[in-house]
């Protein structure tokens, strides 16, 4: 399984989840993104609504066309197997991992043994699981920062930086409040979007596809 996080919107979360799809189709990925919605808001419909506090806390929804514009269409285009797209309400993500491991099981149900590897798009789940890979897309020219990315960049197998990692001042970027040490320690790769999958990071993929399955939900 791998999680794909970034600092915060617009980064090129998605286009990462792509190449690493596109990289290896043969692989057959289910791909999917979390998203969570702030107090208020229906995870049934994305829109306010008065539903009860414990009423629409989680729903999936499974992409089925891969030109219908939506994150989750994008991974099927890529050559995901399939794809998906959990909504919880802000705080209910526990809620919605029985929802997703049940979604699982019930799309698959000639699997044997193993599933196909996961890839999903989040950057909260890393408070219930520990993935195989953990990758986190960083930008330096956005100065917004999510506090579930903060807790979360320590843990990560790689740093993936839109633009050039030295484009980072000598000391600790201001912007993130964090020590200049973690980001020089961390391992990184440069990646435009557009461009193709970089060595390190495929090499960091096929090693986790050819070892054993490590990972539940």
């Amino acid at each position: 399984m791998i999680v794909v996080g970034g600092h915060t919107r617009s980064i090129g979360k998605t286009q990462l989840v792509c190449d690493v799809i596109s990289a290896f189709r043969p692989a057959n990925w289910i791909a999917g993104k979390i998203t969570q919605y702030g107090h208020g808001v229906c995870a049934q419909n994305g829109e306010n609504c008065g539903c009860a506090p414990d009423e629409h806390v989680c729903a999936i929804h499974w992409e089925t066309q891969p030109d219908t514009g939506t994150d989750s269409a994008r991974f099927l285009a890529a050559g995901a197997r399939r794809s998906f797209w959990l909504r919880t309400k802000q705080g209910f993500l526990a809620e919605g991992l029985p929802l997703l491991r049940a979604a699982l099981q019930e799309t698959l149900p000639d699997a044997v043994g193993e599933l196909p590897p996961l890839i999903v798009e989040s950057n909260s789940l890393l408070q219930f699981l520990k993935p195989s890979l953990y990758f986190a897309v960083v930008d330096p020219a956005k100065e917004d920062f999510k506090d579930s990315a903060r807790i979360a960049l320590d843990r990560a197998d790689a740093l993936v930086f839109r633009g050039s990692a030295d484009t980072f001042p000598s000391i600790g970027p201001v912007w993130m409040k964090l020590p200049a040490r973690l980001l020089k320690e961390k391992p990184s790769v440069s990646q435009g979007e557009g461009e193709p999958l970089p060595e390190p990071l495929h090499s960091l993929v096929q090693r986790m596809l050819d070892g054993p399955a490590s990972v539940s939900i």
